[in-house]
């Protein structure tokens, strides 16, 4: 007998009374997702991590040997699943991410760790892969698609193409190709991005979109012809209906800064469109956003304050998410044959998991761990990948102008959207001093600079931006850059630059922030210069000194250093620098940052 008739058989056996169960769930109300109800009065009996029997009586499955919980009138909800995030965005590792937010009712994660790929290439991310099958929730991993993001405008640390998404496929725990970040290489057939989405085809796993154009003319009809089947880089009410009416499922986000459901909910509120084709996802969530505000329990109660019903909702984070992957068999509902993932809670319109049940196995009450979660060693190469080889100093982050001194030039300034991933281009009139480019705190034009930090070459790249509102002489330096994850230095001050960038050097990556030559605020990432294994509270209240730091600073605004991160990469419009130069993502192309 097969393993796989024996489950069968056991459920079988479970479901009728011959044999008893692990544990029983009674007298709950059933959340069925699948049906759109919520039965009263309902039993769940699970074996060997499955889900056996729903229904009004379990009675006939209980045993001496079974544990029983009374639920005493609370919904049973299939567990929360985030169809597309980044584990590396929380500064934590998978095991401790996981800490953080199963607590909360998230039992299931489909991850990209195309930042970590930057990094380190395909051994960066089957250490993720090899960390995430021991956790004791679903934890999915979609290959990293695009490393680099966009060839020729940038360097990442290492690279990934066709060979390795095919190699990859045939891991355990992979479920598809990650964000298809490179859209113009898909309607302009770049035979590298086809390759891979055919090698994706091929393995029968689902192609992730990313289509952050706000262009949904032929560009975007041949990027949908290219085969991705989601995508979350919406921000409009017409991106949802577009993509969903294209055959593609639109994921709304709502992560630490990317404040996204509210526009495009109205496709399904006021426009009426279906439901099922939605789903909901985090896609970057700060450590202090997980211990402080939630995870998808969090996501789940913006949605209801922004009209949802509740049942839909929570279908947007099970049942949508679980299909569209095409794990529904596994989990994404209560019923017979799923993983026992299920959640108690009180009330649906202001959501809290009580009890956390994954895989038949209560892992928290109250917020509390039950079990001990697994304990990873991380190798000496992961720790070492911030290279240079010098320090830094002033001269470094002097922006020069060929211009004669006092001269009013044009300058491309990369424009901060709170809360968008998206930039403005903005074009803004600066005074030449000295041959060159100041910062002005009075016009909110700061210096930003990118540090090349993979292979140790010394280079610094110099350009503008605007909308991080310092008013004080300061400098913020991290090693969270998205996609390349080189060094970001932005600032008012050189000196503070320089001290900025040295400082993330001696510590092996992370952020800082330097205040009129002071470092006030620090969280350091050994792992790759992107996460900690601290406990998730730990690095929430370190990256609690960044914030505070941009407030002290001058900045106010919501999760500057999420926005900050964002300043590199070099495929979401319109303006952003990369280690070869500011490049105008509009049209793909390099432009100066003075017209001089």
């Amino acid at each position: 007998m097969t393993s796989s008739t024996k489950l069968t058989k056991s459920l079988i056996d479970v479901a009728m009374g011959r044999e008893p169960a692990d544990l029983v769930i009674k007298n709950g109300k059933w959340v069925s997702v699948q049906s759109g109800e919520i039965i009263p009065n309902t039993d769940i009996a699970i074996i060997n991590e499955r889900i056996a029997f729903v229904g009004r009586d379990a009675s006939h499955t209980i045993g001496k040997k079974t544990r029983v919980i009374d639920a005493n009138g609370k919904y049973l909800v299939p567990g929360l699943l985030d169809g597309h995030m980044h584990v590396e965005s929380g500064m934590v590792t998978v095991t401790e991410f996981v800490r953080a937010v199963a607590v909360r009712g998230t039992t299931g994660m489909f991850i990209d760790p195309h930042e970590i790929a930057n990094v380190f290439g395909l051994k960066g991310v089957k250490l993720m892969v090899d960390e995430a099958l021991k956790q004791p929730i679903h934890v999915w991993v979609q290959m990293p698609s695009c490393v680099p993001s966009a060839p020729g405008l940038e360097t990442p640390g290492s690279s990934i193409g066709p060979k390795e998404v095919e190699q990859a496929m045939k891991w355990k725990g992979i479920i598809g190709l990650g964000e298809m970040m490179n859209f113009p290489g898909v309607f302009m057939s770049d035979k590298k991005m086809l390759d891979e989405m055919s090698a994706t085809h091929a393995a029968g796993k689902t192609i992730g979109g990313h289509y952050a154009s706000p262009d949904l003319g032929i560009p975007f009809h041949g990027y949908v012809a290219g085969g991705a089947e989601d995508d979350h880089e919406g921000t409009r009410m017409d991106d949802a209906i577009a993509r969903v009416r294209q055959g593609m499922k639109a994921m709304l986000r709502y992560g630490s800064a990317w404040f996204d459901v509210a526009a495009q909910v109205k496709a399904i509120t006021e426009k009426r469109l279906d439901s099922r084709h939605f789903i909901l996802c985090t896609d970057d969530s700060h450590a202090a956003t997980l211990t402080d505000e939630g995870h998808m329990d969090r996501v789940l109660r913006h949605a209801v304050s922004e009209g949802l019903n509740p049942m839909t909702a929570i279908q947007m984070m099970t049942i949508n998410t679980a299909e569209h992957f095409g794990v529904s068999k596994e989990m994404g509902m209560i019923a017979p044959g799923r993983y026992a993932d299920i959640l108690l809670v009180n009330d649906l319109m202001n959501f809290k998991a009580e009890t956390v049940i994954a895989k038949g196995v209560v892992i928290a009450e109250n917020n509390e761990w039950q079990i001990k979660l697994p304990v990873v060693k991380y190798p000496k190469w992961v720790t070492n990948s911030v290279k240079v080889k010098r320090k830094f100093v002033s001269q470094d982050f002097v922006l020069r102008s060929r211009a004669s001194n006092g001269s009013e030039i044009e300058a491309h300034v990369i424009g901060v959207i709170e809360n968008q991933a998206p930039t403005r281009h903005l074009k803004m009139k600066v005074t030449v001093e000295e041959n060159q480019v100041k910062s002005d705190i009075k016009n909110d034009l700061a210096k930003i600079a990118l540090v090349e930090r993979h292979k140790g070459t010394g280079k610094v790249v110099v350009g503008l931006t605007s909308g991080f509102g310092f008013t004080r002489k300061c400098a913020i330096a991290s090693t969270v850059a998205h996609d390349s994850h080189h060094m970001l230095v932005v600032g008012t001050d050189d000196e503070c630059m320089a001290l900025a960038a040295n400082e993330l050097a001696k510590c092996g990556g992370g952020q800082v922030v330097v205040l009129n030559g002071k470092v006030i605020g620090l969280v350091e990432l050994q792992i790759a210069g992107l996460m900690s294994n601290e406990h998730a509270d730990v690095v929430a209240k370190k990256t609690a000194t960044v914030l505070d730091g941009f407030k002290m600073c001058g900045s106010e605004l919501n999760n500057p250093n999420m926005q900050l991160s964002l300043l590199a990469l070099v495929v979401i419009p319109e303006l952003r620098i990369s280690d070869k130069g500011l490049v105008d993502v509009t049209k793909f192309d390099f432009i100066d940052v003075l017209d001089d």
